[in-house]
């Protein structure tokens, strides 16, 4: 008779939460001082969203955050990771702090601890106050030190009772699908403007991790997240090889290089030559960028498929962010995009829990020593109430269990991953898609905002409560 399978066991200390951002779930849009963000400014003009879908209710969390921490404790959820509004907590992106803006988070982290529940704080997730967006946005150098500015007042409220920090999330959206395909807010199209405000982006983050230390107690955990891409060539051709090299640069090493080695790759700036100058990187920005982590967050969804302009690219939009006739590769253009093959998300976006071993592995090299945490992963489907009111997700279950037992294989083999965010924690507004795609582990039902746990939420609480991965 074989043997049955050793169940799939994580470390004890090992975190489980799930991650959500403020525009995606507040609402609250004016209430408070809260003034608007580019994500306000871009949701609200006509073409950009999905039947013109905006975050001025989303699920309501501004007001229903008590009964969704009450939901993430009923689940067994050890950690939950949020960003703050900016333009709610510093309405013009300039001077004091809005205290009743601040005050919303000092009770929502209170709630959070009165339930065993660690915060993790994201200070940027998109959402840039428009009149710094009206100055010149990222792409200005001094867009960087009001983000540094606004890090202190935050550090200094919340640094007391709120351990782990991370500063940005996913700059290489906020460069180069708002700046430069402009699929995202503010939806710009111009590639000198996209690198100009990746550098901005990384400066920014240096500046705000100086900032945080230099206001909150030693203990605490300072780290960004990177949705760093997993890259792989569609052959071993010279010409793909350089292909994806070149996609790498762009997707990770514009960020990394100068946050771990104090440099951008020389790759990166001999391929965007032609597009930029790099002129803007004055003396001292790298020892500024690169300031010691505490941890590194990587989010992941769908490895990329490339190859050198002598292959058709395969599949619509194959490199995944959207429709645009404007590229987020700047120097890349005759790169092609290959729809990697597979079962697919409603997104369209392949399903491959390896990517994720292989990205925990690349760090584990890459940043030896650096504490890993998985701050985002999930899958949307087009999820539906039974009749009775129930909502059964099975291939999300299987999702989280194929990616979540690649972590572990990643444990196993080395790497430091301290925990997972599930994304998400509740159906919400998808950005550009609008409410039509569901990502939350918990059911939002839209019009009267009541939730729902769904099947996998149970399944992820029951893996969360006894550290082992239930059955799928």
């Amino acid at each position: 008779m074989p043997e049955s399978p050793s169940p799939v066991a994580f470390p004890p200390a090992f975190l489980w939460g799930a991650a959500t951002s403020a525009y995606q779930i507040e609402g609250a849009v004016r209430e408070g001082g809260r003034t608007p963000s580019i994500w306000d400014t871009f949701s609200h003009t006509p073409g950009r969203t999905a039947g013109g879908e905006t975050g001025d209710v989303a699920v309501d969390h501004y007001h229903r955050y008590r009964e969704d921490v009450a939901l993430m404790a009923e689940l067994g959820l050890t950690g939950y990771r949020f960003s703050v509004s900016w333009s709610r907590v510093q309405p013009t992106g300039r001077g004091p702090a809005v205290q009743v803006g601040l005050d919303f988070y000092r009770r929502l982290v209170d709630e959070l601890l009165a339930h065993g529940i660690k915060p993790a704080l994201t200070l940027y997730h998109w959402d840039l106050p428009q009149e710094l967006e009206d100055a010149g946005g990222w792409p200005q150098r001094d867009t960087a030190f009001r983000f540094a500015e606004y890090a202190m007042l935050v550090g200094e409220a919340l640094g007391d009772r709120v351990e782990q920090w991370i500063t940005l999330n996913e700059p290489w959206c906020s460069a180069f699908l708002g700046y430069g395909s402009g699929v995202h807010a503010p939806g710009r199209t111009d590639a000198e403007a996209a690198l100009r405000a990746a550098h901005h982006l990384n400066l920014g983050h240096g500046l705000a991790a100086s900032a945080l230390r230099s206001v909150m107690p030693a203990r605490n955990e300072i780290a960004i997240s990177l949705n760093s891409s997993v890259v792989r060539p569609l052959s071993p051709e010279p010409a793909d090889l350089a292909a994806a090299r070149r996609i790498d640069d762009l997707a990770n090493g514009v960020f990394h290089g100068p946050m771990l080695r104090g440099a951008y790759p020389s790759s990166l700036l001999a391929a965007t030559a032609s597009v930029t100058d790099w002129t803007y990187v004055l003396d001292g920005d790298m020892r500024a960028i690169n300031v010691p982590l505490d941890a590194l967050g990587l989010n992941y969804y769908t490895p990329t498929l490339v190859s050198a302009a002598s292959h058709e690219a395969r599949g619509p939009r194959a490199d995944g962010h959207g429709a645009s006739d404007h590229s987020p590769w700047p120097g890349a253009d005759d790169v092609r995009f290959h729809q990697t093959p597979g079962e697919r998300t409603q997104m369209g976006w392949t399903i491959d829990p390896t990517g994720l071993y292989d990205l925990l592995m690349r760090y584990t090299r890459e940043a030896p020593g650096l504490p890993l945490y998985v701050t985002e992963n999930g899958a949307a489907y087009d999820d539906k109430p039974d009749p009775d009111g129930r909502v059964h997700d099975p291939e999300r279950i299987a999702y989280l269990h194929g990616h979540l037992s690649e972590v572990r294989r990643a444990l196993a083999d080395g790497a430091d991953v301290r925990g997972y965010y599930l994304w998400s924690l509740l159906d919400n507004f998808e950005w550009a898609y609008g409410y039509g795609k569901r990502f939350g582990a918990v059911y939002v039902d839209y019009a009267t905002q009541e939730r729902t746990p769904k099947s996998s939420a149970r399944w992820y609480g029951q893996a969360a409560r006894s550290g082992v991965l239930p059955q799928v």
